[in-house]
């Protein structure tokens, strides 16, 4: 009998060919430790509520009394809820076609896209239009069909920036196209040089590869830096002269931990920069509710609009949105509370603004904590993290490091995380799993652990660091 069709040998090979490190053989040996009793802290992934962030009250209350409608009915609502939280949540239930139970339209609820576009216009300065924009099970789920809309074959490559997230090498191999590498500056904290790109561009072609569309990450994962808008204007400008479509991912537009670089959209330079290239350039816009100082990583809420998309592209991305039926509403609700937050003079704001100003504060006071600790180390270097939830600091392994981790087949940086693991229990992502120049190597840790335990999880760090560093760097004086 040959092998069937779900035996290893006959599988898709573009499902063989993903790689996701984030949940990778670190994340996998973290979890066995777990098992067998030891304290791990899991800084792999930006999970902010696994790590101890408390949800925000007012969502919370109103999709309760979204999922529990009965609530509603009860004589003695007012006295568990407050009078804001009642409201929004009949509002919502207004918008669905049977409660949370019901499939909503495939594009997402309608008064909720309302929402996203007002929301989108306030930022920007600039109207959105909620046909244009799509409710998502999370940013991801948006990513891949954008990409999968894209990708016609191997020969059509999408540039993506290195160190990169690994949702794009993924997705891009799971849809059989090519990654098209473009390298950030780590001595320019993480800077996009449009000459790299340029050349990152021609070495696609020249291995004919069709290079149909352009990933920035803003403010950047795993790097954490903030785009200025010189750059945006740049990057743009390029996806106009190449004629690329623009995937600007903007999970962490909320996780800002400085005041010189504030986040700005593509779409909103894009518009500033008017003429043809604001009406022809195609760009297509991510956000989520899993990041910032919501967290809500677990309700899976995103959405994406699409700018300069022609209607019968729309119409084809809403047909395969439809094959899915509907993204899950409960987020979706989600979605509508975080672009739509209370606003002064109601009665859940002064709670809802205290609880928000007080997780990005303590965010801000942990990026400079994350990235003094680290430089404080021996061999360790780090930039600070202007935005999103991590730190990537680069870690300058000795020769003798190098070597021990080739005799135990290991990639370099994976045998240092390895030994990190088992020694602190501190569980991180090796900088190979996001891409790397040749010979340089790093880590990725989120800034998420608890702002009480994150002097003692630098100390722990610095202690197996040094330990690490005098060790190899001791065999080569022998």
């Amino acid at each position: 009998m040959g092998p069937r069709a779900l035996d290893y040998e006959s599988l898709n090979e573009n499902v063989k060919k993903v790689e996701y490190a984030v949940r990778g053989e670190l994340y996998l040996r973290a979890s066995e430790l777990q098992k067998q009793g030891k304290k791990i802290i899991f800084t792999n992934v930006g999970n902010p509520h696994a790590l101890g962030q408390k949800p925000l009250t007012f969502p919370r209350q109103v999709v309760a009394l979204c999922q529990a409608p009965f609530l509603l009915d009860d004589p003695n609502v007012g006295l568990l809820f407050p009078a804001d939280a009642i409201a929004r949540a009949k509002h919502y239930l207004s918008l669905t076609s049977g409660g949370l139970g019901a499939y909503s339209d495939s594009r997402g609820l309608p008064g909720i896209r309302k929402e996203v576009a007002e929301f989108i216009g306030r930022r920007d300065g600039y109207p959105s239009d909620p046909e244009l924009i799509f409710l998502t099970d999370g940013a991801s789920k948006g990513v891949m069909q954008i990409l999968n809309t894209i990708i016609r074959g191997q020969g059509d490559g999408v540039l993506v920036p290195v160190p990169q997230y690994p949702l794009y090498s993924a997705a891009i191999a799971l849809f059989g196209g090519s990654l098209v590498p473009y390298f950030l500056e780590e001595t320019a904290n993480w800077g996009l040089d449009i000459n790299d790109l340029r050349q990152s561009v021609r070495n696609a072609r020249s291995k004919g590869i069709t290079v149909r569309a352009m990933v920035i990450i803003n403010p950047g994962n795993p790097t954490g830096q903030c785009l200025s808008e010189a750059n945006l204007k740049e990057i743009l400008h390029f996806c106009y002269q190449e004629d690329l479509v623009l995937l600007g991912d903007e999970v962490y537009q909320q996780n800002i931990y400085q005041d010189e670089r504030p986040f700005i959209s593509a779409r909103k330079v894009l518009m500033d920069m008017g003429g043809p290239i604001s009406r022809e350039l195609q760009l297509v816009s991510f956000h989520t509710v899993s990041k910032g100082y919501w967290g809500e990583c677990g309700q899976r809420g995103g959405y994406f609009e699409m700018t300069n998309i022609p209607p019968r592209t729309v119409e084809e991305i809403y047909k395969v949105a439809s094959i899915a039926l509907s993204p899950n509403v409960p987020a979706q609700i989600f979605m509508g509370l975080m672009v739509n937050p209370p606003k002064p003079g109601d009665i859940s704001y002064d709670q809802f603004t205290r609880e928000s100003k007080g997780i990005l504060e303590s965010l801000r006071r942990r990026a400079r904590m994350m990235t003094d600790g680290f430089n404080s180390c021996r061999n360790v270097v780090c930039n600070f993290t202007e935005g999103a939830m991590y730190s990537f600091p680069q870690i300058r392994l000795p020769p003798k490091a190098i070597e021990a981790a080739k005799k135990a087949g290991k990639v370099p940086d994976v045998f240092y995380c390895l030994r990190l693991l088992e020694e602190t229990g501190i569980s991180t992502v090796p900088g190979s799993g996001f891409g790397q120049k040749e010979g340089v190597f790093h880590l990725r840790t989120t800034i998420l652990p608890a702002e009480e335990e994150m002097p003692a999880i630098v100390e722990s760090f610095k202690k197996f660091n040094d330990e690490f560093m005098a060790l190899y760097e001791g065999y080569s004086r022998i």
